[in-house]
């Protein structure tokens, strides 16, 4: 019921109008959140470097309202990857396709979306495109092979609540393109995706599984040395359950630990992303930066109830 509701205040305008107007909101949500500009996230970054870890930044937007909006999102991840260069950090650069325009015109994405793969090979780095709701998975799907065809550098995210990521799964893996595998953030309709926590847990696994299976198939399965290009596959969860799954089916096929990586997001479980990094795992954790924050800190109060005792005690305290 609290997920619902918070999913639905993060689509909602007088909520994200009210919420976002006070003070506190954005103290909370700085948690999760590594500032509004490239400054502010580059300074992030290398502290979490230095902590051991790779990261994947990702500027906040999604829905892009304009053709002008769409240009800005672009500019912004363009001047994302310039300042990860200069700064030599291990981090590569996670997009949304709605930002960029995917909701106005395919082909307007398309354009932007050439424009930054274009930057990253310039710049040698990797460029990570998130899912969004269902309404955009199969185009989405369809602009990552594209993609895939002008710049190797490319991944993308697989949800395991829908019952399609399966099929999904297996035609990324045979395209050799980098996977995300996460549960799912939206709401989403029980004709598609599983309704029940269990068994998209046990889809998880699943899908996981399929993906480790098949990595020796690709020519370049590992991290590389820089941080910047992922393995193919990367455990994305902070279910401690999920997580253990996936090393223990690694070690039963004996993949190296450079063939996969664990992925958290920032401010979420800190402890358990030191404590794989001193196991020897390649971890990496998901960086949100920008002014766009409301939509995605709603979607991080709906998947764990403690991020929502987080934001109810803070708010007593105001």
């Amino acid at each position: 019921m609290l997920r619902a509701f918070f999913i639905f205040l993060s689509k909602a305008f007088w909520a994200q109008k009210l919420i976002m107007n006070w003070g506190f909101a954005w103290k909370v949500a700085s948690r999760f959140i590594a500032g509004i500009t490239t400054t502010d996230v580059i300074q992030v970054v290398k502290k979490i470097n230095d902590q051991g870890l790779n990261v994947t930044v990702d500027h906040l937007g999604e829905n892009s309202a304009s053709i002008e909006d769409t240009r800005v999102a672009t500019k912004e991840v363009i001047n994302l990857l310039e300042a990860i260069n200069e700064n030599a950090v291990q981090a590569n650069v996670s997009i949304k396709l709605s930002q960029l325009g995917l909701t106005i015109d395919e082909e307007l994405c398309k354009t932007n979306l050439e424009t930054i793969l274009y930057k990253a090979k310039e710049t040698e780095n990797f460029i990570r495109i998130d899912m969004e709701d269902s309404l955009l998975t199969e185009s989405t799907l369809n602009l990552v092979a594209w993609a895939k065809s002008i710049y190797s550098g490319v991944g993308t995210v697989i949800q395991s609540y829908l019952y399609r990521s399966e099929n999904d799964v297996e035609n990324l893996v045979n395209l050799c393109i980098p996977i995300r595998m996460v549960k799912g953030a939206y709401k989403e309709p029980s004709q598609i995706a599983f309704p029940k926590k269990s068994d998209v847990d046990l889809n998880f696994d699943h899908l996981v599984k399929i993906c480790m299976n098949k990595i020796k198939i690709c020519n370049f399965p590992e991290i590389s040395q820089n941080g910047r290009f992922p393995p193919m596959i990367a455990i994305a969860s902070h279910d401690n359950r999920r997580i253990e799954f996936g090393l223990q089916h690694a070690k039963t096929i004996n993949l190296n630990k450079s063939m996969f990586e664990i992925q958290m997001l920032y401010g979420i479980r800190r402890e358990l992303q030191d404590q794989y990094m001193k196991q020897g795992y390649h971890v990496r954790v998901y960086v949100p930066y920008g002014t766009h924050w409301y939509p995605y800190f709603m979607r991080r109060l709906a998947e764990r109830p403690a991020n929502i005792w987080f934001f109810l005690s803070n708010f007593l305290k105001k």
